[in-house]
């Protein structure tokens, strides 16, 4: 059974940093895809960025492209997302998600091509 555990969220001031953590377990994480996923109070959640498993091709969206960068390390069975520059509309929680078919050749198609699901981190942009 694939589980994920995010970490790394919290506070920083407008432009500051952070890089957020994805642990997978139970699957070996060169077979999966990873996507991060925030979701903010009162809105919908929407995919940030993903890596593939293949290539490791890369998506962002254009609200982060230029600012974020997804990175994996299948040795340490980790996905990190570093957010630099972060602005006033980048807070909110946080999610890793992954499948095995997810992200290929570094295309988002959505998070209903994501089975497993972390519980999400904190991140908050405030002065």
């Amino acid at each position: 059974q694939v589980q994920l555990v995010e970490s790394g969220g919290g506070l920083v001031q407008p432009g500051g940093s952070l890089r957020l953590s994805c642990v997978v377990s139970g699957f070996t994480l060169e077979h999966l895809g990873i996507g991060w996923f925030r979701q903010a109070p009162g809105k919908d959640r929407e995919g940030v960025s993903c890596i593939g498993s293949i290539n490791g091709s890369t998506y962002y969206s254009d609200s982060v492209k230029g600012r974020f960068a997804i990175s994996r390390d299948n040795a340490e069975n980790t996905v990190y997302l570093q957010m630099n520059s972060l602005k006033p509309e980048d807070p909110g929680v946080y999610y890793c998600a992954a499948d095995v078919w997810a992200c290929g050749l570094g295309t988002y198609y959505g998070e209903s091509e994501y089975e497993h699901w972390g519980q999400g981190t904190q991140v908050t942009v405030s002065s």
